[in-house]
């Protein structure tokens, strides 16, 4: 008898939680929209290229000299582009799941 009580709560409380977790998970395209205007907001893009930038630069230069500053630059603006995307990926993952990736 102890199993079936449990089991009606159980039930009862997967249904009365269906709300809140619908309410909480966006659309895909909402989520692409608030994160783009998040990161253009912020400048994001910039600052992950940049840092990338002036790090691939700064080890370039202690490796190779002028030339390999120039190298490290193009190297670590790549590298920047690549985190920006994972990024991005990842905040529209989490704006999907949670409905915000930033609580307060």
């Amino acid at each position: 008898m102890k199993l079936f009580k449990f089991a009606g709560y159980a039930v009862t409380a997967a249904i009365l939680s269906m709300p809140l977790s619908i309410l909480a998970q966006e659309s895909h395209e909402d989520a692409v929209v608030q994160t783009h205007r998040h990161d253009r907001r912020h400048h994001t893009k910039a600052k992950f290229v940049a840092g990338g930038a002036v790090g691939g630069a700064i080890v370039g230069a202690k490796v190779g000299g002028p030339a390999g500053a120039v190298v490290g630059a193009g190297v670590g603006a790549g590298g920047g582009l690549i985190a920006n995307h994972i990024h991005k990926k990842h905040e529209i993952r989490k704006r999907e799941e949670t409905g915000t990736p930033y609580q307060r």
